[in-house]
């Protein structure tokens, strides 16, 4: 955790602990246990029913005693950062300074690494808060190149996860998240298109579109989070660490016939060198 009497700077123990600046000036506002207690059960609800609405989710929460409204529900989504996904009718309009790219995965063949990364943000509920976790995913391995954990829905740890992937692994061909603000913002775009990035968006309420993100926030979930239940954001921190590595190092996956994601990211990189 982030310690003000250390002689490091702030700035440099954020960078160690790969924790957006914010995160060292955020003072979040206290949840009663009771609050976080039920957002932990809409989170739980909501990876089982990605469809549901707050009215659905409020109906499955009374069935299961709980006394709460509608209202009720889509405040504590929004504040998880949750939506029901579902194609909805154009409501609003967008701001005209966050453009919205098309979905350029349908029908296309990913075989190789570095081919296209995709990204998402989830929520991850701690004993006395909660804070977000953003993760970059290699979409031919699964493997997990990069992530970061925040406090805030801001863009600057997106930013942080996407700038630690490209310097680490170089830039991907095709970069495909949800179209959410922190993605359609004017930084988050800039840093695509400095490394002549393609920008591949799903189609609004896809969620199927970003499937294998959405498949690895239940895997981080039922696997870690809902294990343990995080003192600090520390402990979330070592606890998000643990199950990644062990998901990219040790967890076979069927659909790489039994192999782990650095045996396939590594495993095909020559070939994709090759072919460059």
């Amino acid at each position: 955790m982030i310690d003000r009497t250390y002689t490091l700077p702030v700035v440099r123990q954020c960078q160690l602990l790969k924790l957006p600046r914010s995160t060292a000036y955020y003072h979040p506002t206290p949840v009663s246990a009771a609050a976080l207690a039920l957002m932990r059960r809409i989170d739980e609800l909501h990876l089982r029913h990605p469809f549901a609405s707050a009215r659905m989710l409020r109906d499955l929460l009374r069935q299961e005693g709980q006394a709460i409204g509608r209202r009720h529900v889509a405040t504590l989504m929004r504040r998880m950062g949750l939506e029901a996904l579902y194609r909805k009718p154009h409501l609003s309009r967008r701001h005209p300074a966050h453009r919205i790219y098309p979905y350029l995965l349908r029908d296309l063949a990913i075989s190789r690494p570095n081919h296209v990364w995709a990204t998402d943000i989830t929520y991850i509920p701690m004993a006395r808060g909660f804070v977000y976790l953003c993760a970059v995913l290699d979409w031919a391995s699964r493997r997990v190149l990069a992530w970061r954990l925040s406090n805030t829905l801001t863009t600057d740890f997106c930013l942080d996860a996407v700038q630690d992937a490209v310097g680490r692994y170089g830039p991907p061909e095709i970069f495909n998240t949800d179209q959410g603000c922190q993605f359609t913002s004017l930084e988050y775009m800039g840093l695509l298109t400095h490394h002549g990035i393609q920008i591949s968006m799903d189609g609004k309420g896809c969620w199927r579109d970003n499937v294998l993100v959405e498949r690895l926030w239940k895997s981080i979930k039922y696997e870690e989070v809902y294990l343990h239940a995080y003192e600090t954001v520390s402990a979330a921190h070592q606890g998000v660490e643990r199950n990644l590595t062990f998901y990219n190092q040790s967890r076979p996956h069927r659909a790489l016939d039994g192999k782990t994601p650095d045996q396939v990211y590594d495993d095909n990189l020559p070939a994709r060198l090759t072919a460059a």
